[in-house]
């Protein structure tokens, strides 16, 4: 397993991270037991980095992924989780909910600190002054209190990532669908800021929330319906191929080495071992050239998130 330095951390992150959504809920059903065999061996085979939040299923996720690194596993890996976004439409990032919040979770994940603590989806806040004055300093008072290691924010919106990075001093960001086979705006937009402030990027959703899929997004997608038709158009090209367009997609991002680390959802041993395989493999260029240009007419059409228009 490849591993990049992310940001000014001294880091060292596996380029493949276990995303702990699936754990929550967010993706159907899930078995408890298997999720942890899941996650244990990802563990095994390289990956170090386990990312969680309390908005997945409100502290699920954090809870069997507290259980699951117990017995020496903790030490093993890089534990990010997050804070601010509590479910689907409620928000609190105050200093005191903040606080309370990194509490519950160390209780849950059965740990005295976390390594990354990030406020959750910052574009839904109305009051950004706020976000990057009382939440950024209640994330500090807990990274000098050693609850935590590093501090960030994660959102949608890129120009607005970029601007929390701008704004204050952040060790590292999660942005999602932003280094896709649809989007470039990482590379162009956000990897040059977070460089020239030494903040680390993580990278999430390569498959743009289920867009870039053989079984294609669901119907809550936010999505504009151009990019979705020019999806399952993508998804036939791989189908003659006798390619899946999930792994290409998967692919995609693990090529370009600015990119730390890529989180994906796994709640399998089957899931491990497919993510996995599209990162020892190499990329069928030939395909990936034909994929692109499905999706040239659709570059970088993006959607509303919380309060920011899409194309912010």
């Amino acid at each position: 397993m490849r591993r990049h330095t992310l940001g000014d951390t001294g880091l060292q992150v596996s380029v493949l991270g276990f995303g702990g959504g699936p754990m929550g809920g967010f993706y159907g059903g899930f078995e408890e037991a298997e999720s942890i065999r899941a996650l244990h061996l990802a563990i095994d085979r390289g990956v170090n980095l386990v990312d969680t939040s309390p908005y997945y299923g409100g502290g699920k996720s954090e809870e069997i992924i507290g259980k699951g690194l117990q017995g020496g596993w903790r030490a093993k890996v890089i534990l990010a989780t997050k804070c601010g976004r509590i479910a689907k439409d409620r928000f609190d990032f105050t200093a005191k909910h903040i606080r309370e919040s990194c509490e519950t979770s160390l209780r849950l994940l059965r740990t005295d600190h976390v390594d990354i603590l990030q406020a959750h989806d910052i574009e839904f806040e109305p009051n950004l002054d706020m976000v990057f004055t009382e939440t950024y300093q209640a994330l500090q008072d807990l990274k000098r209190q050693g609850k935590c290691r590093f501090i960030g924010m994660t959102g949608y919106p890129i120009r607005l990532l970029a601007r929390a990075i701008q704004t204050c001093k952040l060790d590292v960001v999660i942005s999602y669908c932003h280094a896709t086979l649809l989007d470039d705006g990482m590379q162009t937009d956000l990897i040059p800021v977070a460089q020239k402030n030494g903040t680390g990027i993580i990278n999430a959703s390569a498959m743009s929330m289920g867009l870039l899929t053989m079984a294609g997004p669901q119907d809550w997608h936010p999505a504009p319906e151009a990019v979705k038709v020019a999806c399952r158009k993508a998804a036939e090209v791989c189908a003659r191929h006798n390619a899946d367009l999930a792994q290409l997609a998967m692919q995609y991002p693990l090529m370009d080495d600015r990119i730390a680390t890529t989180l994906v959802g796994m709640k399998t041993p089957a899931e491990v071992e497919s993510n996995l395989q599209a990162v020892s493999q190499p990329v069928d260029q030939t395909l990936l050239g034909e994929v692109l240009a499905v999706l040239a007419p659709v570059k970088n059409q993006r959607w509303d998130s919380g309060l920011f228009k899409a194309q912010a």
